[in-house]
């Protein structure tokens, strides 16, 4: 057993879980700094790919994605150590909170910590949004797929599992098999 790489999953993704607050895309930026920048476990591509099918996945985005990482890089022991990790500090904030709830309720100070706390969540997510468009958006198709996706995420009740698979399909058909046609064609015409 890898006792280090153990212990590095389970640091790195406690971290993650302790300072991310707003869950979901709020821990991405969190988590590309961790995981690319400092432990260089993954790419930028890969944790797009990562992202794009833990957030396709019943769950949450962070423990999919620890669970997914934890695996890739240590088994099955890898993806437990990193699903406690990311899970733990939620855990004993919750508790604290729940045992402390009576005296914080009504609290103006801890009202105001929260509503700063959504404002830095918000500025998080577009700076993670902002991220991933730059290095997975690279052309006028695309862009377009972008634009629908973010079209149907504002102003329908459409959930997202739909439109991520919705853009699977459609990037398998018009990224794989038409360029492939068109060779196909071109080929045929070359012949003649």
């Amino acid at each position: 057993m890898n006792w280090k790489l153990f212990r590095e999953l389970f640091t790195s993704w406690f971290k993650i879980g302790l300072f991310t607050f707003g869950g979901g895309y709020a821990m991405l930026p969190l988590i590309e700094k961790e995981v690319i920048d400092r432990r260089q476990w993954s790419t930028q591509e890969e944790i797009l790919d990562i992202f794009a099918l833990s957030q396709s996945l019943p769950g949450a985005i962070a423990i999919n994605s620890a669970i997914f990482l934890g695996y890739r890089l240590g088994g099955v022991s890898g993806a437990v150590v990193s699903a406690v990790g990311v899970v733990l500090p939620s855990l004993l904030v919750i508790l604290a909170i729940a045992v402390s709830f009576a005296k914080l309720k009504g609290s103006e100070s801890v009202m105001a910590a929260f509503a700063g706390i959504r404002a830095a969540v918000a500025g998080l997510v577009a700076a993670a949004a902002v991220r991933i468009a730059r290095s997975s958006v690279r052309n006028l198709t695309a862009v377009g797929f972008a634009a629908v996706s973010l079209g149907i995420s504002l102003f329908t009740e459409i959930h997202a599992a739909w439109v991520i698979l919705v853009g699977a399909l459609a990037g398998i058909v018009i990224f794989y098999f038409l360029p492939r046609k068109k060779g196909a064609l071109e080929a045929g015409e070359d012949k003649s």
